[in-house]
C-alpha cells in the first residue's frame, strides 16, 4: 500500500509541476502578445 501512495504522490506532484510550467508560459506569451500589439500600433 505504501508504493500505491507513492507512486500517487508523485504522479500528482508532476501534475502539479506541469500546470505551473504552462501557467508561466501562458504568462510570458500575454506579456510578449501585449508587447506586439504596442509595437503594432505605434507603427
Amino acid at each position: 500500500m505504501t508504493y500505491l501512495f507513492m507512486a500517487y504522490s508523485v504522479i500528482w506532484a508532476l501534475i502539479v509541476g506541469y500546470v505551473l510550467v504552462l501557467g508561466k508560459r501562458q504568462k510570458d506569451l500575454k506579456k510578449e502578445l501585449q508587447l506586439l500589439e504596442e509595437w503594432n500600433t505605434e507603427h
